[in-house]
């Protein structure tokens, strides 16, 4: 997994990089194929904005998250992520569930 991380007005900080790679690593657990993340912090004024872009097998899923504290602001990107990704992916495994059983007993 490829992770990038941008600021609009805010300087990227070792600390503020650290803990965005060890939240969003949760996010690639629950899905293996998740190639890419894209994720760009932004501030204006008192509005705290995290947001990101996960590229998942030929699939792209978008969140994003405002609050006052930017650590808040991305512990909230990351639940969202979390239950789109595991969303999408109960999709895909139901999917190919549904089609074993209808051959099987077809």
């Amino acid at each position: 997994m490829q992770l990038s991380v941008s600021g609009h007005h805010v300087e990227i900080t070792d600390s503020l990089r650290g803990y965005v790679e060890s939240k969003i690593q949760k996010t690639a657990r629950h899905f293996d194929l998740v190639s890419d993340v894209h994720c760009i912090l932004t501030v204006e004024k008192l509005r705290h904005k995290a947001e990101a872009t996960v590229h998942v097998n030929g699939n792209t899923i978008y969140a994003d998250q405002t609050e006052e504290d930017m650590y808040a602001a991305i512990d909230g990107l990351v639940d969202k992520l979390e239950r789109r990704v595991r969303k999408y992916k109960e999709k895909l495994v139901d999917h190919h569930a549904r089609e074993k059983q209808k051959n099987r007993y077809a």
